[in-house]
């Protein structure tokens, strides 16, 4: 599965501190990596700080926003 983050999602993981960088990621791997969450439409997955809005494709997940609580 290909994941795209649209520049405003790419430009969030540069500006939150490291912790908060790899619950992005790891809520990234988690849409990609599970069928059940790759409905059509925009959807979001969320953890215990951050969150992201995406859509998925037939092979790609499309991060279109992402951020952090605190």
């Amino acid at each position: 599965m290909r994941v795209e983050l649209i520049e405003l999602a790419a430009n969030v993981l540069f500006d939150v501190p490291e912790d908060m960088h790899q619950e992005i990621i790891a809520l990234i791997t988690a849409v990609a990596e599970d069928p059940a969450a790759q409905l059509p439409g925009m959807c979001a997955a969320f953890g215990e700080w951050c969150w992201l809005v995406y859509t998925a494709r037939p092979d790609v997940i499309e991060v279109l926003d992402a951020g952090c609580a605190r």
